[in-house]
């Protein structure tokens, strides 16, 4: 299987067992759970508000769930940890779920969002933001926000700070979603910071002298790297200009092997001019030795006739 469908799987399993838990333990406070596989099985950390109700009488109800979610999800030895939970109002999913029931009870939305949140607050958080979405009225669907203190809506502290709880109210015109996001007590954001009014100064205060020392070193320093460049630049135009001089002897090298070449090539033309005058004369001399013959020929004819 490739990873991206193996994470998926392991998104969706996820879901579906906390799901499962909301359902089952409703009645127990459930407050969300961590999975964490181990070479003995998955080792499952539940958060309930009453622990006693989620273990039952003699460990009844903890067996009952152990079995369902090995058959129902094929986990192999899954090992449960109830863990009771020291402040419910500082937990997103507990306050999800009571103001979802609250709702469903039929308390007005404002009354219950802003109770809620001032609950939340009074418990120490350093921020909150409820958001009820549906049709909190009438029949068209509205969002209502309630925000207290400081609230991270993106980025990283938005995802390991905060945390986070939805819940469903079942009323007769519709579902109202519940979404709370709380930030807990001494949280550490990464935009904190602290005045400290007895603080020693005297390490930090900086020596002018000292200071100006500093300021000429550096000074000096990019002079002399100024000057490494500077003179690494002239070694680089010097060394082109050698090269364009080899170039230039090169090319006047080639020029006169040329006009070498042209020389012997003229030579040899006027050498075979002269071998053209010498068999021109001899033509010439030819034919007058062969009109001598014909005439003395002819005067022979002649004198026999």
């Amino acid at each position: 299987m490739a990873d991206e469908l193996e994470f998926i799987e392991q998104g969706l399993q996820r879901s579906q067992i906390d799901e499962f838990f909301a359902e089952e333990l409703a009645r127990a406070g459930y407050g969300g759970m961590d999975l964490a596989p181990t070479p003995m099985g998955m080792q499952i950390v539940l958060k309930a508000e009453k622990p006693g109700m989620v273990i039952g009488k003699g460990g009844k109800n903890i067996r009952k769930i152990t079995t369902q979610l090995e058959e129902r999800f094929d986990l192999e030895d899954p090992q449960i940890d109830v863990q009771e939970v020291d402040e419910p109002d500082l937990n997103a999913q507990i306050v999800a779920d009571r103001l979802a029931n609250a709702l469903e009870r039929g308390w007005y939305f404002r009354k219950a969002g802003h109770t809620t949140i001032d609950r939340i607050m009074e418990s120490g958080a350093l921020g909150a933001e409820i958001v009820l979405s549906g049709k909190v009225t009438g029949n068209r669907g509205r969002v209502e926000k309630f925000n207290r203190g400081y609230i991270k809506h993106n980025g990283e502290p938005a995802e390991e700070i905060v945390d986070h709880g939805k819940g469903v109210a079942v009323m007769k015109l519709g579902t109202i979603g519940v979404n709370v996001k709380i930030i807990p007590p001494n949280a550490e954001l990464p935009d904190d910071f602290e005045i400290q009014e007895d603080a020693d100064i005297e390490d930090l205060v900086v020596d002018e002298a000292e200071a100006g020392e500093d300021l000429e070193e550096l000074l000096e320093g990019e002079g002399d790297e100024v000057a490494a460049e500077d003179d690494e630049a002239a070694d680089v135009e010097d060394a082109a200009e050698s090269a364009e001089f080899d170039d230039e002897e090169v090319i006047e090298e080639a020029i006169e092997a040329d006009d070498e070449v042209e020389e012997e090539l003229d030579e040899l033309a006027d050498e075979v001019e002269g071998e053209d005058d010498e068999f021109s004369d001899v033509d010439e001399e030819a034919a007058e030795t062969a009109e001598d013959l014909l005439d003395e020929m002819d005067d022979e004819e002649g004198g026999e006739e």
